[in-house]
């Protein structure tokens, strides 16, 4: 039976309400995160005392440096001693000055608040002012006062950097502590010998951006979570804690394992039990290892085995996590402890069937996606990464590739609670030092989610790929990655060399668009698993329909794609029609920063992205909506605003997973259409004001209908939080969608007006969009123009419970002039996560 007929049995089981279709994407996506609202972060629980993890993010101070000139950069590299004497940094002392430097808290992108600039070399990092060309903009001095007290005296003392961009030289109380040269990959630093246990110590790190690890945009400084970590001198070592359950008849048999790493003077005798747990914290299996002597200045690997009966297992549908509490103990006493989560579940795949989670064929239905967001830039507050993959959740989507790097961990902890499978993927393709360290941090740190199915060795390296070097660095990749983790595969992204033997190296074949190279190419290999990993890279500008190019802007019809690529209707359909294939990653499902294809100045982000930089549902997201959801879908579009062109034929399309639909102007058929499989309908209708109507049927009975009103004059404007109530934890954000209403309350969607904000109470405005690939209004000052009917605005809690009062307003000019609006966001007492105060 073909793909097709069995979307078609499919569709036949539609869960159908006689409802008519109401709200956006965004509403939807509000109420899968409201089910997420009071599920505590995993960074926060993975500490069990006595180790402590401490947030390390509040109360910085930021310095811009310069890159070319020392007498700017606080005198470093003045002269060429700055390394000859220990302690000797004084930036880094009691005795340095920081009182004029910018306060902030981490995460932090300094290149966000950069002016945009006309040149072509910056056109794929968002037309920012970062390299060696622009070294007055390039570096960033971040400054944190800490105290350590006696009682920590003899523990160990860690700093921990999730990510920063891009690279980073690390100091504490005048001694330098080390360096990073890598974006995305954490790391760390023990600072125990360089600490002051009784008082005040100054930690400073120097960011420099001026080189950059990709293509696109990367943003620049501390953009990740930093913690500060305490243990005793024996403890678990970092991230080699692994759980890896295997599902046997009714149970799961879970191989358990850690690394003790004893940095005291003496030799300790330990043993390392275990505590698995339930998603309720119940005790559902305990292990014990056997007893080992620990080496001082040594590390001894423990690992024992249990079972849990009848375990709930880990899926998109129900992603059931379990953790489990890996301590160590010495004469029975308790010496560390950590908390990782996992899940159960089973993978599966096969060369002829495609792709298996738990025994079931599951069609893999993903977006690629980079990490910024309208606003913040790299910096996104936690709940910005819940929501973004909410909207990707409400589209049918079950699954996300992480390009072209290795993820922030609360992404990774979102797929895992929220159910989204992930290929992840690290940044650099290399088996030289630095691309085995990315590698192997990536895995060792992640291979307890059980969203990952997939690891990516790298993207399109096509010089290295046509070398005999690249099946050597492939292959070394392969073996390392699966001596750390032999539950799962590894693939890469491919889009050139299929004709050489740098392929079939692969686990699983990783096709990047190329149609026409896949069925020969599984002919050719016919035991190789297969999948999508980059497809589409459809163009589309929101609520655009009419493509003009003096303005930058392509239609939101989906008519228009690179040379390389396909339209959406045309990739699934193509993948699903062969089962072979796994099924795909589309590119991408934001927008992002750079690669501002198809044209270049002024866009300044790329137009690939199912929905826009903020979130905001292009029209063909309900096209597979339609086709990779469970829920019935009636969308039409475009809107029925047509000034100036009364009588002319409009283009009407519909995307629709029902039997069939009719379309009604003014109450008038314009004929009804039966829905194929995987396509749209489309309906030519000459304009006049109105009301466009679209009536979806299902078994002989109109089940959705959805209206296009065309608007008046404004009148208001309408402020939408995702929430109105949040955590009072300097933290947590409220996301707010501003539109203009017309006098009969219904949203312009051609509106453009500039809308001006004020934020009063226990929060501040961190960022603003719109969606609009060309505008270049900054992104943290209270202003921002409506886009094709649409702006965003994020708001952050302080820490102290209460209220937001967010109020939008319109200037004397340009017109038009529009009564104020407010809304107020309860900001509620919630138990804090432990940090540095």
């Amino acid at each position: 039976m073909s793909s097709l007929t069995r979307r078609d049995l499919l569709r036949s089981g539609l869960a159908v309400s006689a409802t008519t279709l109401v709200g956006g994407s965004v509403e939807r996506a509000q109420a899968l995160l409201a089910k997420y609202a009071g599920v505590p972060s995993a960074e926060f629980s993975s500490a069990v005392a006595p180790r402590e993890r401490l947030l390390l993010d509040f109360n910085w101070k930021f310095f811009q440096g310069n890159a070319a000139d020392p007498r700017r950069d606080l005198g470093f590299g003045m002269g060429q001693g700055d390394f000859a004497k220990s302690g000797e940094f004084e930036f880094a002392t009691a005795k340095f000055d920081d009182s004029k430097w910018r306060s902030l808290n981490l995460p932090h992108d300094w290149a966000v608040e950069l002016p945009f600039v006309r040149d072509e070399e910056q056109q794929d990092h968002g037309y920012k002012p970062l390299g060696r060309r622009y070294p007055e903009t390039s570096i960033g001095w971040y400054r944190r006062t800490f105290n350590l007290g006696k009682e920590d005296s003899g523990r160990r003392i860690s700093v921990e950097f999730d990510g920063a961009f891009r690279s980073a030289l690390v100091f504490l109380n005048g001694y330098f502590i080390g360096r990073n040269d890598n974006g995305y990959a954490p790391f760390c630093f023990d600072l125990t010998d360089f600490a002051n246990f009784s008082g005040k110590n100054f930690l400073v790190v120097r960011m420099d951006a001026s080189f950059g690890d990709g293509w696109f945009y990367e943003g620049a400084g501390i953009y990740r979570h930093v913690w500060l970590t305490k243990t005793d001198s024996l403890h678990l070592a970092r991230w080699e804690t692994y759980v890896r359950p295997s599902v046997k008849g009714n149970a799961a048999a879970i191989a358990l394992g850690t690394v003790v790493q004893n940095q005291g003077t003496n030799p300790e005798s330990s043993r390392v039990r275990w505590q698995v747990l339930d998603h309720s914290g119940k005790v559902v299996a305990t292990a014990d290892s056997a007893a080992q002597s620990v080496p001082p200045d040594s590390s001894v690997a423990f690992t024992a085995s249990a079972s849990v009966s009848n375990p709930a297992l880990w899926s998109p549908e129900t992603p059931n996590l379990y953790s489990v509490v890996a301590s160590i103990e010495t004469a029975g006493k308790l010496r560390d402890a950590e908390r990782v989560t996992f899940g159960v579940r089973t993978l599966a795949w096969d060369p002829d069937k495609g792709f298996f989670l738990n025994g079931k064929h599951v069609e893999i239905k993903g977006t690629c996606n980079h990490q910024d967001h309208a606003g913040v830039g790299a910096a996104l507050p936690d709940r910005l990464q819940w929501y973004r993959l909410a909207v990707l959740k409400d589209m049918g989507g079950n699954a996300v590739r992480t390009s072209h790097n290795m993820p922030t961990p609360e992404w990774v902890e979102a797929c895992d609670q929220m159910g989204m499978m992930m290929m992840c993927e690290t940044r650099q393709m290399s088996s030289n030092p630095e691309g085995m360290a990315q590698l192997e941090v990536m895995i060792k740190r992640y291979r307890n989610s059980p969203s990952i199915i997939l690891w990516s060795t790298g993207n399109e390296e096509n010089t290295m790929m046509l070398q005999p070097q690249g099946i050597r660095v492939i292959n070394e990749m392969i073996a390392r990655s699966h001596e750390l983790d032999p539950t799962r595969l590894c693939s890469a992204a491919v889009d050139a060399a299929f004709e050489t033997h740098f392929p079939e190296q692969l686990d699983v074949m990783g096709f990047n668009y190329n149609l026409k190279v896949h069925d020969e190419w599984h002919k050719a290999h016919p035991r190789k698993p297969s999948v999508g990993s980059e497809t589409a890279s459809t163009i589309s500008t929101r609520g655009i329909y009419e493509t003009d190019k003096l303005r930058n802007w392509v239609s939101a019809y989906d008519l228009n794609h690179t040379a390389w690529s396909q339209l959406a209707e045309e990739w699934w359909k193509f993948y699903a029609a062969r089962e072979w294939l796994a099924g795909g990653f589309a590119w991408t499902g934001f927008d992002y920063r750079g690669e501002p294809t198809p044209y270049g100045w002024p866009s300044v982000s790329s137009q690939f992205g199912i929905v826009d930089t903020c979130g905001f549902t292009k029209d063909h997201f309900y096209y597979y909506k339609a086709w990779w959801g469970s829920e019935p879908v009636l969308h039409l579009f475009p809107h029925w605003n047509w000034d100036q062109r009364n009588g002319e034929p409009i283009s009407v399309w519909v995307h629709s997973n029902l039997d069939s639909v009719e379309v009604f102007l003014n109450g008038k058929s314009q004929g009804s259409k039966k829905v194929e499989p995987l396509s749209h309908l489309e309906w030519k209708i000459s304009y006049e004001p109105g009301v466009l109507e679209a009536r979806g049927t299902k078994d002989g009975k109109v089940v959705l209908t959805e209206k296009r009103e065309t608007s008046s004059e404004p009148a208001s404007i309408r402020l939408t939080p995702d929430r109105n109530e949040i955590n009072a934890d300097g933290e947590d954000v409220v996301v707010l969608t501003v539109e203009v209403l017309d006098q009969q309350g219904r949203p312009i969607p051609t509106a453009d007006y500039p809308i001006h904000f004020k934020v009063t109470g226990d929060g501040a405005l961190i960022g603003v969009g719109n969606g609009d690939p060309n505008c270049q209004e900054s992104d943290k000052e209270p202003t921002r123009s409506l886009f094709n009917g649409l702006a965003q605005v994020i708001v952050q809690a302080n820490r102290t419970p209460g209220t937001i009062r967010v109020e939008a307003y319109t200037g004397d000019w340009p017109p038009p002039k529009l009564p104020s609006t407010q809304v107020t966001i309860t900001t509620k007492k919630v138990e804090l996560r432990p940090s540095v105060e």
